[in-house]
Parts: structure tokens; C-alpha cells; sequence
């Protein structure tokens, strides 16, 4: 880990995860407040870094007091809350018994808000020996060995309000620094538009997602969240010509994503809303399909950038409001239940 100023979520993290590996390593780049101090009473190894704004740097320092076969990477805002069996020997076997064959991946589960649906994205966090990291933020490992998602979760609540405010601005100087350098990069176009799209600057956000999406390649990752977050920055600066027909150009890439429908919904609700002469007979029926759609198809955890319930409770429950709205009582009741039924089944 590499952690700075995190007495209030420190202790959650490495508790979580302290049953689960064999030493604890953190990496202090200039505390000021009670973190070293945790982090130790928490049972880790605690070295100090002088920070040169650049991420990778400093977790390729932090991986250099390792000498473990596998590395887990955290951050102080994550935790684990799963079963972890894919910690276990069965799944990272001693380089003695087989050699490393993948970077094991993880779902990075982003809460914004307490009743906000949580964002997922897949991350690379468990290292063999030897693998380092590049890009001076949202850094990357690097190897030529494949990618495996593994079946565990991290939580995550730095997206909530407070936490983004102690970020405000450092992010976004960090990714234009390296954007001057490799300028055609996409993944940190992505970036920069998730970073201004959390911070409610639609139009900016707009602008950088579909320059990631013009240079990126169609198989990245990061792929299926440039796709659904341009349309939302879209529609959230009001650009709805470019929305509509940016929709209409990826429709069939993602027939099997029921979080792009979902956002198509949303499109082309907020356009029927603009349109009321042609709403009934054009445009909501659109937005009736889309929602089914998402039920058709159901949850993608798989899929980065995701958002629980977007394939489940959410459509149904938008789909009865839909119905109530225009007075179809019976199918408004039809949805409500099938929405409180896949909420209990998922707090279960």
C-alpha cells in the first residue's frame, strides 16, 4: 500500500485484509495526521517515500520491500468484504509449485454516495514477483502476462463527497502532465473524462471521453466505460444530437450490456421530455424497450464500469414508474414488486 493522511479508513483496510496474507507492507509518503501510527498498531511494516507526484513510482518503491511471490495492491479506501478464498494457495500457487501464469484482477466496487448504486471496475491488484508499475496516475502494471478476473471484490467509498474534495485538482494536473507527453493515449482520456464527469463538468468530460473513445482500440478494457460514460456526459451537457447519434454508432457492440440500454433510456427519456410532440409516439417507446432490455439481459458484473442493478432492480423500478406515469396501474404494480423482490434477493 502507499497511503498519505489516511487515519480514517486505514485500520478498515488492513484489518480486512491482515487475515489474509502473510505480511502487510505500507508505504508512507508524508503523513501528517495518525496513519503511521495505525498502520503499525494494525501489524504492518511501515516505510517512508518523499512523494514526486508520480503513483507509479512510488508503488514500484512499495514493492520493493517485497519479497513475496504474489503481491496484493490496496489502497487505504478499499477494503475487502467478500470471501477471499481466491487468496488462497489454490489460486496463487508458490512460485515453487508453478510458475506465475496472469495478473489477477479484482472488481473494484465504487460507492459515490451511502444510497447510491455502486460502480464496478476491474482492476489489476494481485502481482507476481517482478511485475512494476508506469503512468505517473491511474498507473498500470506492466507484463506480457494475460489478464484473469479472480471472484473477489474490493469496496471502495473514495468517490464520496468529502473524499473528493480532499482531490480536488490533483488528478486532473497529474493526467494533463502525461497527456502533454503521450497525448493519443486513451486510457488517460478516460480518465481525464471520469475525472470531470464525478466532478460535474458534463461538457468537459464529454470532450475527453470521446477523444478516448476516437483513439482507443474497440478490445481495451476500459472499453465498455468510455462507451456508457460518454453517452451520460452527453446527455448531462445537453449535446443530444451527438448523444442520439454516438448511441446509434455503438448500438451493436454492446447487445449484451445492459448498462449501455440503461443509458440509452435515460437519453431518450430526457429527449422525449424536450420533444413532447412526437414523445408518445417516437420516442418513449425507446425508452420502454431500452428498460426491458436491461432485464432481458441482467447484471454484468464482468463488464468495466458497470453499476449494480442496472441489469435487475433499477430498470424494473424505472419501468413502474414509467407505467405509473402514464396510468398503466397493472404493469406499475407488475414492475414495483419485481424491483422489491430483486432488492431483498440481493440483501440476501
Amino acid at each position: 500500500m502507499i497511503v498519505r493522511n489516511e487515519e480514517r479508513c486505514l485500520a478498515r483496510c488492513l484489518e480486512s485484509a491482515r487475515p489474509h496474507v502473510d505480511a502487510m507492507i505500507v508505504l508512507d509518503t508524508g503523513s501528517t495526521d495518525a496513519t503511521v501510527a495505525i498502520a503499525e498498531r494494525c501489524g504492518a511494516t511501515v516505510h517512508h517515500f518523499t512523494w514526486c507526484d508520480d503513483f507509479s513510482a512510488a508503488r514500484n518503491a512499495a514493492l520493493d520491500h517485497s519479497d513475496a511471490d504474489w503481491n496484493l495492491i490496496l489502497d487505504a479506501d478499499e477494503w475487502i468484504e467478500d470471501d477471499a478464498a481466491a487468496l488462497g494457495a489454490a489460486t496463487l500457487p508458490p512460485a515453487s509449485v508453478a510458475p506465475p501464469r496472469f495478473l489477477g484482477c479484482m472488481q473494484l466496487v465504487n460507492r459515490s454516495q451511502d444510497d447510491a448504486p455502486a460502480t464496478r471496475r476491474l482492476s489489476p491488484r494481485l502481482l507476481p514477483r517482478g511485475v512494476r508499475y508506469q503512468g505517473r496516475i491511474h498507473e498500470l502494471p506492466v507484463s506480457p502476462l494475460p489478464l484473469v478476473p479472480l471472484p473477489l471484490a474490493l469496496r471502495h467509498d473514495g468517490f464520496e463527497e468529502a473524499q473528493l474534495a480532499r482531490k480536488d485538482g490533483r488528478n486532473e494536473a497529474l493526467l494533463r502532465a502525461e497527456l502533454a507527453v503521450t497525448p493519443e493515449d486513451s486510457y488517460l482520456w478516460y480518465q481525464l473524462g471520469r475525472e470531470h464527469l464525478v466532478r460535474e463538468r458534463p461538457g468537459q468530460a464529454a470532450d475527453a471521453l470521446l477523444t478516448a473513445h476516437r483513439t482507443g482500440a474497440p478490445g481495451t478494457a476500459w472499453r465498455h466505460g468510455t462507451v456508457v460514460a460518454t453517452l451520460q456526459a452527453l446527455k448531462r451537457a445537453e449535446r443530444f444530437e451527438e448523444a442520439l447519434a454516438f448511441a446509434d454508432l455503438e448500438h451493436r457492440n454492446w447487445q449484451r450490456s445492459p448498462d449501455f440500454y440503461f443509458a440509452v433510456a435515460d437519453l431518450y427519456l430526457d429527449w422525449a421530455s424536450r420533444n413532447p410532440a412526437i414523445a408518445m409516439s417516437e420516442l418513449l417507446p425507446i425508452v420502454e424497450s431500452a428498460w426491458k432490455r436491461c432485464l432481458e439481459i441482467g447484471e454484468r458484473p464482468d463488464l468495466d464500469g458497470s453499476v449494480e442493478g442496472c441489469g435487475s432492480h433499477l430498470a424494473a423500478q424505472n419501468l413502474a414508474m414509467f407505467y405509473q406515469t402514464l396510468g398503466i396501474d397493472d404493469d406499475a404494480q407488475l414492475y414495483a414488486d419485481m424491483a422489491a423482490g430483486m432488492r431483498r434477493r440481493r440483501a440476501a
